[in-house]
This record gives structure tokens, C-alpha cells and sequence, in this order.
């Protein structure tokens, strides 16, 4: 999700300035409840779930407990009935099984992952335009 589906910055631009200098932002407790859609990515999802059969794979700082409640409502807010019951925390995404995934960093076990891993942010992905016509292309859909 992170830098992917939602953009962090916009959570840290969010806190109170004196929690903005944090080593790890991502332990805020609260942060993520905070953070914008990246500008595409709710288009893109639901453009994608209609042609395939798509899952939210997320990892939730293990020190952050509101991590794991704030994702969750984040994908009902932004995301609705299209993403219900497919959001998936994990630290370990290599276990998961699937054609692609689409993940901003090699962490978690995303640089394991089996199917195509679409590295969301560097070209030639660099917005969900660009990568949503990748992701139709790999489908057999365009």
C-alpha cells in the first residue's frame, strides 16, 4: 500500500511538527489513518479488479499496532466493496501466490515473489497510468 496505493508524504505532512523529525514515521502511532491515495490508484484498482481477480498485499509496521486497524479502514474508505476481504498484512510476501505484484521496494519478501514484480515508481512505472496499461497487457487485456 505504502508509496504504492497511498502516499506516505502526505501522512507525515499530516503530524504534529514535533513528531515529523521521528526515526521511524512509520511507528507513529495513527499514521497511516492519515494518508492520501496516490493519484491513480483507486482508478487503477478498481480497472484492474474488473479483469482480474485482485488482492491488497500490504506489511504493517510490527511496532505500530493502529497500523493494522488504520490500513484496514483505509482500504474501506478509499477502496469500498471492490477491495472487501482482500487486504492482506503480511512481512513475508513471497508467500503469497499470484501472476503480479506491484510493490515500490524488494522488502518483505517482494524480491521472491514467484509471478512478475512490478516495481511501482521506477520506470518504466513511474504512475498508475503507465503501469495499469502494463498490468492489462500482462492480462491478455490489451
Amino acid at each position: 500500500m505504502d508509496n504504492v496505493l497511498v502516499n506516505f508524504q502526505s501522512g507525515i505532512d499530516r503530524l504534529p511538527t514535533e513528531l515529523q523529525s521521528e526515526e521511524h514515521l512509520d511507528e507513529v502511532e495513527g499514521i497511516f489513518s492519515l494518508m492520501d491515495p496516490i493519484e491513480g490508484a483507486i482508478e487503477a484498482f478498481h480497472r484492474i479488479t474488473e479483469v482480474a481477480d485482485a488482492y491488497i498485499l500490504s506489511t504493517a509496521p510490527w511496532n505500530n499496532p493502529s497500523a493494522w486497524s488504520d490500513k484496514l479502514l483505509w482500504v474501506k474508505k478509499h477502496l469500498g466493496e471492490a477491495a472487501k476481504k482482500r487486504l492482506i498484512l503480511s512481512h513475508n510476501k513471497h508467500l503469497n501466490k499470484g501472476a503480479i505484484l506491484i510493490d515500490d521496494r524488494d522488502k518483505n519478501g517482494a524480491d521472491r515473489f514467484e509471478g512478475v514484480h512490478i516495481k511501482f515508481g521506477s520506470e518504466p512505472f513511474t504512475n498508475w497510468e503507465l503501469t495499469t496499461i502494463h498490468v492489462l497487457h500482462l492480462l491478455g487485456e490489451v
